[in-house]
This record gives C-alpha cells, structure tokens and sequence, in this order.
C-alpha cells in the first residue's frame, strides 16, 4: 500500500497545477471571449478538474486500505468503480442543472471540460510512466549476514 501513496501524491500535485493552469489560462480566454459568463464557465471546469482528480485518488486511496493492499480483492474495484460511477452521476446532475443558467457559458464549459479531461488523462499517464514501483511492495527484507573472519 505504501509504494502507491507517492504516485497519488504525485498525481494530486500535478492535477492541482491543472486545475491552476485551466483556471487561469480558460479564465483569460473564457472572459475575452464570453465576458464574465466565459469566465465563469472556465473557472467551473476548472473546479471539477481539481474536485474530480482528488475524488479519483481518493477512492483508489480507500480502495487500497480497504483491500489491505490487495489491489485484486474485489472490494478494491467495487470502491473505485463506485467512486467512477459517483462521479459520473455526480457530472450528469451538474451539467443537467447548468443547462439553462445564464452566468455560465457553455461552449467555454464546454472546452474547459474538455481541456480538463485530456489533461487529466496526460498527468495521469505521465505519473503512471515515470513512477518507480516496486515488483515486491512492502517488503522486509533480512539483514545481511555478518561476515565472521
């Protein structure tokens, strides 16, 4: 369980300078374009970036103390694909009550959404690449024997 905590973390860290980068740079763009409802639409895909990737770590998080480190116990995938299907569900409801609301404009939504799921998938790919994990995790290994002369 230990040896997936730095990849989480790492993941966490990156996903936060996503969210700053998406808020901001679709910040600019999403009031240049649409005024403050452009603004307010890149500031919202902003948040579910950063509201969805730490919902996703922290199911896998759960998931693994959960299964006691085990990640082929079932109780494992039943708590991330629960976390999975949440957040589908929770992303429906959130897109189906923002239909009609003036303050945001959805095409600038729209592309910061967008901009959030391919970064997501970019970050969580690069952490998955450049992770250094253990085959044996959390293991102890014996000292080394003392050579007597």
């Amino acid at each position: 369980m230990n040896t997936v905590i730095p990849m989480l973390t790492k993941a966490l860290k990156l996903g936060g300078a996503l969210t700053l980068a998406i808020a901001i740079v679709g910040g600019v763009i999403g009031f240049a374009v649409a005024g403050a409802p452009g603004l307010a639409g890149a500031a919202l895909g902003a948040a579910l970036t950063g509201i969805f990737m730490g919902f996703t770590a922290g199911s896998l998080l759960l998931g693994t103390r959960a299964a006691r480190g085990d990640m082929m116990n079932p109780i494992f995938f039943g708590i991330v694909m629960g976390g999975w299907i949440l957040k589908l569900i929770l992303f429906i409801v959130l897109i189906l009550a923002l239909r009609g609301a003036d303050w945001v404009d959805p095409r600038v939504f729209f592309v910061a959404v967008l901009a959030a799921v391919i970064g997501s998938l970019v970050v969580d790919v690069y952490v998955f690449a450049t992770s250094r994990v253990p085959y044996v995790s959390d293991v102890e290994l014996p000292p080394a024997p003392v050579d007597e002369v």
